[in-house]
């Protein structure tokens, strides 16, 4: 019988659907389990995973050959101790693209229709409406990463009629992209950037890609929006950045510290937009993450290829 380390916040969820001939077991987020997962083949990890919760579970588990993550970035797993195993690893790329694109234009919308502002005039009660709107038309955006979230944030910017520009490692065209370049020439495009939007995954090369020459490359008018990880930004850089106008101002739904330290200046920034790592969170995000995981799971117990596998030297 395969057995199957569940965690605690989607087991309920799981549950229904498991096979007769599987037997799951419980770990919460602490990495405390509620029965012997010594000879568990499938380890199914929940949100935020800590590197202590994987660490307990790894060494308790010396069976385990597949583990799998909700998550699209997996720079938390891929920890020294996890690479020693052969363990597949497995994310949720995929799970997450329409919400957080649809996030993504409501972070555009929010700039472009100066919603701040139109918001302090209803809590005055002020009807003035000689102030400057702009439109999405014909703005150009550039996206950093085309993975599945990239692409269906240009399916939506294109049809708002914006100018698509992608950055990826191999720059091959894509549909809804007008342009796509190499992951060295996106800089020399930034002149001519109105919203610069992250989502890339984080590893050892993007870890602080957006830096203070990125930011001084921007034009004062545009918007920078990181939907990605935080550490793919020099928080520092960005403060400046944002405190001196190089950029018209930001929405950031992810940080390098997380929950966001109340003492942090990104909160009373009056040119940023702070979100709490919660742009992919809809009730759809969860059947999505159940259904790729059942599927995978019936691949593992047929022996056919797993969706989403990491490559582990590349973190991605």
């Amino acid at each position: 019988m395969l057995k199957i380390i569940l965690p605690t916040e989607l087991a309920f969820l799981v549950e229904p659907h498991l096979p007769q001939d599987t037997k799951f077991i419980c770990v919460n987020p602490d990495g405390d389990f509620d029965g012997d997962i010594s000879d568990a083949e499938v380890y199914f990890n929940g949100f935020k995973l800590k590197n202590t919760t994987l660490h307990k579970v790894l060494a308790a588990a010396p069976s385990i050959r597949w583990q799998h993550t909700p998550s699209s970035g997996v720079n938390h797993i891929l920890t020294p101790i996890f690479l020693e195993r052969y363990i597949t690893l497995t994310n949720g790329s995929g799970v997450h693209a329409i919400p957080i694109a649809e996030f993504v234009l409501n972070f555009m919308l929010y700039h472009a229709k100066n919603v701040q502002k139109l918001q302090s005039l209803q809590a005055d009660r002020s009807w003035n409406k000689w102030f400057e709107l702009q439109e999405l038309y014909n703005k150009t955006v550039l996206i950093i990463g085309t993975g599945t979230i990239g692409k269906e944030i240009a399916v939506r910017a294109k049809a708002f009629g914006m100018n698509v520009w992608g950055s990826r490692r191999n720059p091959e065209p894509l549909p809804n992209f007008d342009k796509i370049v190499g992951a060295n020439s996106w800089q020399s495009l930034l002149p001519q950037v109105d919203y610069l939007v992250v989502a890339t995954p984080l590893t050892p090369e993007t870890k602080g890609l957006i830096n203070a020459s990125v930011l001084r490359s921007m034009r004062p008018t545009a918007y920078f929006i990181n939907i990605a990880r935080g550490a793919i930004v020099d928080e520092e850089a960005l403060l400046t950045a944002l405190r001196e106008n190089w950029i018209a101002g930001a929405s950031l739904d992810t940080f390098i510290t997380e929950p966001l330290p109340p003492e942090s200046p990104f909160w009373s920034l009056p040119n940023v937009f702070v979100t709490p790592h919660n742009s992919a969170l809809t009730p759809q995000l969860y059947d999505r993450i159940v259904s790729l995981f059942l599927d995978n799971l019936n691949r593992y117990r047929t022996g056919q290829p797993l969706r989403n596998v990491i490559d582990k030297h590349i973190g991605y």
